[in-house]
C-alpha cells in the first residue's frame, strides 16, 4: 500500500482532479475497548486510510489494546512509535503515558502536560490532526466519561474535516459522546454497529480540490501543549490540580477550557473532577496528621506519666474521627476510570 509520506507535506490527495480523506482519528475511554473492537472488526482490509486510536489507559504497565485490536481487525494494529511514517491500512495505538500527535508525514509521541487529567488524551491527537492535516481528517468520539475529545473534535470540523460520534444510547458511558454532540453541531451521530460503514462512506466521498493545502505546513512550536500561549486567556482565582499553578480561562468558540502556564488543560467537567480529587487528598492528609498527632501525644503521656498529654491525644482522636466521617460523607464525582487494558 502507498505511504502517506510519499505525498507532499500537507497536500491533498488528488485522483482524477478530486481529493479524498485518508486520516481517521478515534478517541475513547470507559467502555471504549468494546466500542473500538466493534468498529475495527468491520473495517475492510483494503482501507485507504491510516487509523489512529487514543484510549484512556493507566500510565503504568503495558497496554494490550494493540493486540486486542489486531485480533479483531483485518488491519495491522500496533502501538505507535515516535517518528514512524503514516501508512494506509494500519491502526496506530497511543501507548500508555504518552500523547500521540500527528505531523504531516509521521507520528510523534510526547510526555507533554496531561489534558483533562489524562496522558494519552484524545484532544492532543485531534488537535494536531486538525492543525496539520485539515480536510483529510475524520474524527470519531466513542464511549467515555466526562468530555475529553470535545474541543479537538470541534477543531477538526473548523479545519474542514468531518466528525462522527457514537450514539449515546448505545454507549456504555455516554458522557463523551453527549458532550461532543452538544459542542460540535456538524457531527454525525451513528450507532456503533454502523460506525465502520460511516467511516468508509466518508473516505469514499469526492471532495472539491482546493489550491491551498488541506492542512497547515507543520506543527506548532510546542505541539503537545493545548495552546501556544495558555496565559493569553482570562486569569482566574483557580489553581491547577496537577501542578498548583494559576489557571487561565479560554473561550474556544463557545467551549470553555482552563489552562495553566505549564500546559495542563481542563474542560469545566474535568476541572471539577480534578478539584474533587485534590480536596479528597487534602482531607486525607489532614486526617493522617491528626492521627500522627494523637500518637505523638500518647508517647509523651507514657513518658511523663501524667494525663495532660493523654487528654490532648483523646482530643486529636476525636477530631480525626469527625474528619473521617466528613471525608466519607461528602462524596464527589469520581474522575473518569481508565480502561484497564494491561
Amino acid at each position: 500500500m502507498p505511504r502517506l509520506e510519499e505525498l507532499s507535506e500537507g497536500q491533498a490527495l488528488r485522483e482524477a482532479g478530486s481529493t479524498q480523506r485518508d486520516i481517521v482519528v478515534i478517541g475513547a475511554s470507559a467502555g471504549g475497548v468494546e466500542a473500538l473492537s466493534a468498529v475495527v472488526e468491520r473495517l475492510p482490509p483494503e482501507l485507504p486510510a491510516a487509523v489512529f486510536v487514543v484510549l484512556h489507559v493507566l500510565a503504568t504497565g503495558t497496554s494490550v489494546l494493540p493486540q486486542i485490536l489486531d485480533r479483531a481487525s483485518a488491519l495491522d494494529a500496533a502501538a505507535a512509535i515516535d517518528g514512524e511514517p503514516l501508512e494506509r491500512g494500519r491502526i496506530y495505538v497511543a501507548p500508555p503515558d504518552h500523547h500521540m500527535l500527528l505531523e504531516a508525514d509521521c507520528v510523534r509521541l510526547t510526555r507533554g502536560p496531561r489534558e483533562n487529567g489524562h496522558r494519552p488524551a484524545v484532544d492532543p491527537l485531534f488537535r494536531s490532526a486538525a492543525r496539520t492535516l485539515g480536510r483529510r481528517v475524520i474524527g470519531v468520539v466513542l464511549s467515555g466519561a466526562l468530555d475529553d475529545g470535545t474541543a479537538g473534535l470541534k477543531l477538526i470540523s473548523q479545519a474542514g474535516g468531518v466528525t462522527l460520534v457514537q450514539d449515546p444510547d448505545d454507549a456504555l458511558y455516554p458522557s463523551m459522546p453527549q458532550s461532543a454532540i452538544a459542542n460540535d453541531s456538524p457531527a454525525r451521530v451513528v450507532p456503533i454497529g454502523e460506525m465502520a460503514a460511516a467511516i468508509c462512506d466518508m473516505l469514499d466521498e469526492q471532495l472539491e480540490p482546493k489550491d491551498e493545502p488541506m492542512g497547515n505546513p507543520g506543527p506548532p512550536d510546542q505541539p503537545d501543549r493545548s495552546d501556544d500561549d495558555p496565559t493569553a486567556g482570562v486569569l482566574t482565582p483557580f489553581t491547577c490540580p496537577e501542578c498548583g499553578g494559576s489557571l487561565w480561562e479560554h473561550d474556544e468558540n463557545g467551549f470553555v477550557r482552563f489552562k495553566c502556564h505549564v500546559g495542563h488543560a481542563y474542560s469545566p467537567e474535568a476541572l471539577e473532577a480534578g478539584q474533587g480529587q485534590a480536596v479528597e487528598m487534602a482531607l486525607w492528609a489532614a486526617l493522617r496528621n491528626l492521627q500522627e498527632r494523637a500518637e505523638f501525644y500518647r508517647r509523651l503521656s507514657r513518658r511523663s506519666g501524667g494525663d495532660r498529654f493523654g487528654g490532648k491525644a483523646r482530643d486529636a482522636d476525636g477530631h480525626a474521627a469527625v474528619l473521617r466521617r466528613l471525608v466519607m460523607s461528602i462524596g464527589r464525582q469520581d474522575a473518569e476510570p481508565a480502561e484497564a487494558v494491561e
